[in-house]
């Protein structure tokens, strides 16, 4: 597979009398990807994504024209080579990745070929092509899995203790980051993001699969009847508009070789979720347990502590949870006819 670009035409800004910085998105179709491209778009970056012949662009359908998208895989070394090398970006933002944690259950060695290979890839490709761009790579507080109440809030200095083959695919590729910014001096930062959502989250992700289903009930495609699996999960969310903002700054004032967490410092319940969701609805609605939405094990609370992200770059969620959900139901509202 050879990289393809797109020819597009690109609106430099008159005010800015130096060249736009290259920027290089992996994934960037997907939800955290396609929010990362708005913003860097408004900060007059040139835009590289990487897309798969058989990749949805419905999330970038409104900016695909000021875009350039490069043919790609993550698990195709050359290709990705090939990529890398022609665009020479400035900057590279790796979020492709199989990240969702149910699949990573029924497709283990997929999720850790196309998360921790991918990442090696990646890497191998940077070397290849004698750039030394700093990388963001996009870790997960799935990585901590199993944590003691005495543990929260989460530092990056807790144990790892993934459960699940995602959690260990994610804590891979934390430590290849650091492996090749020590063996090789590739400028890596990670970010271990926790719950993060908003418009254009995926409907296998517990906020938006609520949200639709709460506009389809509103809509009369569905009986008054909400489908849900462990509402005890405790997780900490920020809202995916914030959260491309730290990815951002963890490249402009991160440290190469450190980790940070990307979180609100704040836990609510997948039931409180729900609760939130409905109040923000005038239906009435019956809940019913769905055994196919239980995992083997699950990971009781994530809830992060953002200090060391904070305090190096003043990096701070500014926008509201109950804000996000609202716009995520705005967001089906639109998209269900």
């Amino acid at each position: 597979m050879f990289a393809v670009f797109k020819t597009t035409k690109f609106k430099y800004n008159q005010k800015t009398p130096y060249a736009m910085k290259r920027v290089l998105i992996t994934g960037i179709t997907g939800f955290v990807g396609s929010h990362l491209a708005d913003l860097l778009l408004s900060k007059n970056y040139e835009v590289y994504g990487i897309v798969r012949w058989r990749s949805n662009l419905e999330n970038i359908t409104h900016i695909k024209d000021s875009l350039k998208l490069v043919e790609a895989d993550v698990k195709d070394a050359h290709s990705l080579y090939k990529a890398i090398n022609d665009a020479r970006p400035d900057e590279i933002y790796h979020l492709a990745a199989q990240s969702f944690v149910p699949t990573s259950w029924t497709a283990p060695a997929d999720t850790m070929e196309t998360n921790a290979v991918g990442t090696i890839n990646m890497f191998e490709a940077i070397r290849k092509s004698n750039t030394n761009p700093p990388v963001h790579v996009a870790g997960s507080s799935e990585e901590y899995g199993f944590v003691k109440p005495e543990e929260t809030p989460i530092k990056e200095d807790n144990p790892l203790r993934p459960l699940s083959p995602y959690g260990v695919s994610k804590v891979a590729e934390d430590m290849l980051a650091y492996q090749y910014f020590k063996s090789y001096g590739i400028k890596t930062v990670v970010t271990r993001g926790f719950n993060h959502t908003g418009p254009r989250r995926g409907d296998v992700f517990v906020t938006s699969n609520f949200s639709k289903q709460i506009v389809e009930i509103e809509k009369g495609k569905r009986e008054p009847v909400i489908k849900v699996g462990n509402l005890e999960a405790q997780r900490d969310f920020t809202d995916v508009r914030d959260m491309v903002k730290g990815y951002h700054l963890a490249l402009q004032k991160g440290v190469p070789g450190e980790r940070y967490n990307l979180c609100s410092g704040r836990v609510y319940s997948v039931k409180q979720v729900l609760g939130m969701l409905l109040a923000l609805s005038k239906i009435k609605v019956k809940i019913e347990k769905d055994s196919e939405r239980i995992r083997p094990s699950d990971v009781p609370i994530l809830l992060g502590d953002n200090t060391k992200f904070c305090r190096q770059t003043g990096w701070k969620p500014k926008i509201p949870f109950e804000q996000t959900l609202k716009d995520l139901l705005d967001y089906w509202r639109n998209k269900i006819i």
